[in-house]
């Protein structure tokens, strides 16, 4: 026979089983419905009507926006900077190239300019010293003609040299020479060469002239090139010039009054055909 204490532990075991019976049932439940739900989220996550994802889809939108918003923003400033420098370096570059092209027409004028003075100095230099009219004589060595030796032929081509001296120069010339050729004698009053046949010319009337290291010596006095200078004629008439050059025989004088050219040799300044003075310059 059952006892109740047997009955009451069968009852409690089967309440215990059927316990557990129900919370297997409802955990089996609840996980069909997680399981479900989950299913249902991912279909709505496929079809893009899942609220959480919308929700984040509007605010990577949003995010998208204002990043675009902010790119198009600082895209627009840094074209207005980039425009600003270039107008301000093409202003820079034009300011620069009307400069150097001011600076390099003034430079090239003055550059002329400067020119334009060393040339102007350089005529008004040979105006004055005559350098540009100046004929340097080549010295020459002439050796002496042995016995053997053929007599030179002269050469045709060359072309006499004409001093310009007058008729009445040449015969003072040959009467001086004539003079200092002829034999000291006393002449009787009745001799033939008493008589004078023309007027010898006085020797206190000749000058000291000679040239000597580029210089000019004529009546104790030195006379170089580019000193001013009165030149005397015979004829009283009176010249302003200056000494051009000095050669070795010769002297050129360039007149002031219209910067002609002169030829004065030491015979004509011996013979006193011409008078040298010294005059300031002016």
């Amino acid at each position: 026979m059952t006892t109740l204490q047997d009955t009451e532990d069968a009852s409690e075991t089967d309440l215990a089983k059927h316990d557990e019976d129900d919370y297997v049932e409802i955990k089996e439940q609840m996980y069909q419905d997680k399981l479900a739900s989950l299913k249902r989220q991912l279909q709505q996550l496929q079809e893009g009507t899942l609220q959480e994802y919308q929700k984040r889809m509007k605010k990577l939108d949003q995010q998208y926006k204002e990043r675009l918003r902010n790119a198009d923003l600082f895209l627009q400033l840094e074209t207005e900077q980039v425009e600003r420098n270039y107008i301000k370096e093409k202003k820079a570059a034009v300011k620069e190239f009307d400069d150097k092209k001011v600076e390099l027409k003034e430079n090239l004028i003055a550059e002329l300019e400067e020119k334009k003075k060393m040339i102007e100095n350089e005529k008004l230099t040979m105006e004055l010293t005559g350098d540009s009219m100046e004929v340097k004589p080549i010295m020459t060595r002439k050796l002496r003609r042995r016995p053997n030796d053929p007599v030179p032929i002269p050469d045709k081509r060359r072309k006499p040299l004409n001093y310009l001296l007058t008729d009445e120069q040449i015969m003072e010339d040959l009467r001086t020479l004539n003079k200092l050729k002829s034999p000291k004698r006393p002449v009787s009053p009745s001799s033939p060469e008493h008589v004078p046949s023309a007027p010898m010319e006085n020797p206190s009337q000749r000058y000291e002239a000679r040239i000597e290291e580029g210089k000019l010596y004529y009546d104790k006095r030195w006379y170089h090139k580019s000193q001013a200078i009165y030149l005397e004629s015979k004829d009283n008439t009176k010249i302003s010039c200056v000494i051009s050059s000095v050669g070795t025989n010769e002297i050129w004088v360039r007149k002031t009054s219209d910067s002609t050219k002169m030829r004065i040799y030491l015979g004509q300044l011996q013979r006193g055909a011409f008078v040298i003075r010294r005059r300031s310059a002016a």
